[in-house]
């Protein structure tokens, strides 16, 4: 990703923050500024680490891609946050969608962040097992997408943990061996199912990229 872009992208998140901190009043929706701030950490992570060995040593690459790891499941996260529209009980007597204003944009505003985050963060997902392909010297395609499938497996786990666990990543830094407990313990039918279908819904999300990617090089 060229440097325009990524300025692109720095730009775009400071506005939207500033923009939803002034204008989502809604006091239920108040968790969507500090999500959207947890999506970009680790869009802005992945701008930070280098394919290339020659450009970044490993004593900054490893860590920086560890800390990455940590932050990455709160880009896809804010997806799960898009449950929270029935609060607003967005349908009327008859079952039909109301043409709500208010309710509309809510809608958007989370979609927004949903979007954005997800897909930018899919991006850094994908840059980020390149890297840990060339440092590993697995040039194969298989390799390269084993990598990304093994993220995304990894990804689905801290969708988990974030949502239903309600552990953040702040809290796996300050106190790591507080949850070493409660993760050996989380697995049960429900976690897994729950894990599968977040799996398949960024496999779809990695599909529909590799196509776009595709298409702007025939």
């Amino acid at each position: 990703m060229t440097i325009s872009k990524k300025w692109q992208i720095r730009i775009f998140f400071l506005i939207w923050l500033i923009f939803i901190k002034l204008f989502i009043r809604e006091s239920l929706f108040g968790f969507l500024l500090l999500n959207t701030f947890l999506g970009y950490i680790p869009i802005e992570l992945s701008f930070h680490i280098k394919t290339n060995s020659k450009q970044q040593s490993a004593l900054v690459f490893w860590p920086l891609t560890i800390v990455w790891l940590l932050f990455y499941p709160n880009a896809p996260y804010i997806l799960t946050d898009l449950l929270h529209l029935s609060w607003l009980n967005p349908n009327d007597l008859n079952g039909m969608l109301k043409l709500d204003g208010h309710i509309w944009f809510l809608y958007t505003c989370l979609l927004i962040s949903a979007l954005t985050c997800a897909f930018i963060g899919f991006w850094g997902l994908l840059h980020v097992a390149r890297s840990l392909d060339n440092r590993l010297h697995l040039s194969s395609e298989l390799f390269g997408f084993l990598t990304t499938c093994g993220l995304i497996f990894l990804t689905s786990i801290g969708l988990y943990i974030g949502r239903f666990l309600r552990v953040h990543t702040v809290y796996l830094i300050i106190k790591p061996k507080f949850y070493v407990d409660l993760f050996l313990n989380m697995w049960n039918r429900q976690m897994i199912i729950f894990v599968i279908m977040m799996t398949i819904i960024q496999l779809v999300i990695y599909w529909i990229y590799t196509l776009i990617t595709a298409a702007q090089q025939d």
